[in-house]
């Protein structure tokens, strides 16, 4: 894991002092070293902010150049397959190896296949910048499913690049205008969906494109040089023929091979342990795959959290178990830096203890693997399971009724929700799932939806407000495919947006903050394509969610551990912003404050706002989303409010 960065100028200008300055503002995502690399004419400069994690030598430090010189390279990732690669390209060019670097394997791929067949070999994350001397063009790449972030622009002085934006926005000529229609669609969603960014002329390179740039002053649109499947049914393969047993076969040795692949590493290597099924699988495959005693990581809140559970899970896989109680006193101290660690706003609150555990876990080790995209890629997300819910319930009944009974759960008061959920769990009812008032106004809006995609917006949306708290913004750009199931539709859009803008985001900033690299098993392309080829029928079933990936985790752990509302970093955000953080909240959402961006609806946000401290409703979600934008509006007007 890395940081990149670089400037195609035009004209007379030299970017390598910029570079200098934006690959700085890079160390936290590689603290072990600095290079800087000029292209002859001195136009171009490429820098790179190494976190050394595969051949620690002087032969993995970048830029590097290739064998034939032609190709110059700054890459953050890791391609887990390079060994074997290699044994391809000496099976056909035998060639001695400088060192034992997946960036030397990469370039030499990319002088034997050309840079798209290379990308469809390659197995891992990434974010790439590629100059090729001898056709005066620089690529840009990234990795299939956006594990790895690259920004970009292109303009009348030049095209600049980098992981992060607080490292694009050292280029002086960049136009730092923001794109408000992103940042509406922000207060929608909770994060700005690709390829937009909070900079108008700012872009982030989709998921599984490159995009080549002939000249600084030519600009291009990216092409893809791999698709995400459609759950569309198609031509039979063998995973759809199999049988139950056959096909969690498949899947259990698909798993093995690529948490023993992500496990490749000259530094000591964990993984982050919340208690839940998918982190849980994730551990115990590495353990029984490792000769020695696998370092995991928990954090929880003293009350009501996952921490017991995943104690649980790590003694019975006999795992180096160390765990992290989250205060108040520390979510104040971490809010301050969220607009820095995340350079654009963004509003998922389990940022913050994801922040912290990263913070423990780079104590110990330098890469952690991760549970993430269980839920997106098998079915694990309550709107699934109402998504087929309430498709068979439609079979059965008059839609009218259907829409009827989400405008009557609709009128329901969240907080007498929320009251009797906590009168059920003080009579020892511990299934009763926390903030029950806001998903059952989520289920309401649903149920009431008068489509499929509607349906969805409506439970990604971050405000249940009646009033919206700002003017109503764009919808990310998906596509309905007829035939297929809801909930089948949905895991693919999330996969599109919810996973790359949020999820994977949020992981990778927070980490990165502390130099720690992550690794998202799950993610391994072969897996997703399995997954989109899998029957609804293998992700929910019995009403229960992420039937796969529990039959697998029942081979390992006794599966009745796991039978509990799905929790997972979730903070007691409701009762902080009531509490603790209400004066750091306050100061954000004064009238004069809320009024100068001109993006938000003043009354509706402190309406919001009284019926959260009153306990009417719980608005969190809702809150933290502006709390976000104000917070990072306030960074970039060069004020910032104290927690």
């Amino acid at each position: 894991m890395c940081g990149i960065a670089g400037l195609w100028a035009c004209g007379s200008q030299a970017p390598r002092d910029t570079v200098v300055a934006m690959t700085a503002a890079l160390h936290h995502r590689g603290p072990d070293s600095h290079g800087i690399w000029t292209s002859d004419d001195g136009s171009l400069a490429l820098g790179h902010a190494r976190l050394a994690i595969v051949d620690l030598s002087e032969q993995g430090r970048q830029p590097m150049a290739s064998r034939s010189s032609r190709y110059t390279v700054v890459f953050n990732g890791e391609i887990y397959n390079h060994l074997e690669l290699r044994r391809e390209l000496d099976a056909s060019a035998p060639s001695p190896w400088r060192g034992h670097s997946d960036t030397e394997t990469l370039l030499a791929a990319i002088e034997h296949w050309g840079i798209r067949e290379a990308l469809s070999r390659c197995v891992g994350m990434f974010a790439i910048a590629l100059w090729d001397r001898e056709s005066q063009e620089l690529t840009l790449a990234r990795d299939r499913m956006g594990e790895k972030p690259l920004y970009y622009a292109a303009g009348p002085q030049g095209v600049g690049f980098a992981s992060e934006l607080k490292a694009l926005r050292r280029w002086e000529d960049l136009d730092d205008s923001l794109d408000l229609e992103a940042l509406r669609g922000f207060v929608q969603f909770g994060f700005i969906t690709s390829p937009r960014s909070a900079f108008a002329a700012v872009r982030k390179l989709p998921p599984g494109s490159l995009v080549v740039f002939r000249s600084p002053e030519h600009d291009a649109p990216p092409e893809r040089y791999w698709t995400l499947p459609s759950p569309m049914p198609g031509a039979r393969r063998p995973e759809d023929a199999a049988d139950d047993l056959e096909g969690l076969d498949a899947l259990d040795a698909l798993l093995r091979r690529s948490v023993k692949d992500q496990m490749l590493a000259d530094v000591p290597l964990g993984a982050f342990l919340s208690g839940g099924i998918d982190s849980s699988l994730i551990a115990a495959l590495m353990q029984q795959q490792s000769s020695q005693r696998v370092r995991t990581f928990s954090m929880g809140f003293g009350v009501d959290d996952e921490l017991a559970a995943a104690r649980q899970t790590a003694t019975r896989l006999g795992t180096d178990h160390t765990e992290l109680i989250v205060e108040p006193s520390d979510a104040l101290e971490v809010i301050p830096r969220l607009a820095e660690i995340y350079d654009e706003p963004f509003a998922d609150s389990s940022q913050i203890p994801t922040v912290l555990l990263s913070r423990l876990t780079r104590r110990h080790v330098t890469v952690a693997l991760t549970g993430d995209a269980g839920d997106e890629l098998f079915g694990g997300y309550n709107r699934y399971l109402m998504a087929e819910r309430t498709e068979r319930s439609i079979a059965r009944w008059p839609a009218w009724i259907i829409h009827a009974a989400g405008a009557a759960l609709g009128s329901l008061p969240s907080d007498a929700v929320d009251a009797l959920a906590d009168f059920a769990r003080r009579r020892g009812l511990t299934r009763v799932p926390p903030v029950l008032g806001e998903k059952v106004s989520r289920v309401a809006r649903f149920l009431a939806a008068p489509n499929g995609m509607q349906a969805y917006l409506g439970t990604v949306s971050q405000w249940l407000a009646t009033a919206p708290l700002c003017t109503p913004a764009m919808t990310p750009d998906l596509v309905e495919l007829p035939g297929v199931a809801l909930a089948q539709q949905m895991m693919w859009w999330d996969m599109q947006t919810y996973l790359t803008d949020d999820i994977l985001v949020k992981v990778d900033r927070a980490a990165m903050a502390s130099s720690l690299e992550t690794r998202v098993p799950l993610l391994d392309h072969r897996i997703v394509e399995f997954a989109l080829r899998t029957p609804m029928r293998r992700k929910i079933r019995g009403g229960r969610t992420k039937w796969m990936l529990r039959e697998l985790l029942a081979r390992r752990l006794p599966i009745e551990w796991f039978d509990r509302p799905k929790q997972g970093f979730s903070i007691p955000l409701d009762n902080w912003l009531r509490g603790p953080l209400r004066d750091w909240a306050e100061s954000l959402l004064t009238p004069e404050r809320l009024g100068r961006s001109g993006l938000l609806d003043v009354a509706a946000v402190q309406r919001t706002w009284g019926e959260h401290l009153r306990g009417r409703r719980n608005h969190q979600r809702a809150l933290w989303t502006v709390l976000m934008l104000q917070a990072w509006l306030e960074r970039q007007q060069g004020g910032a409010a104290r927690a």
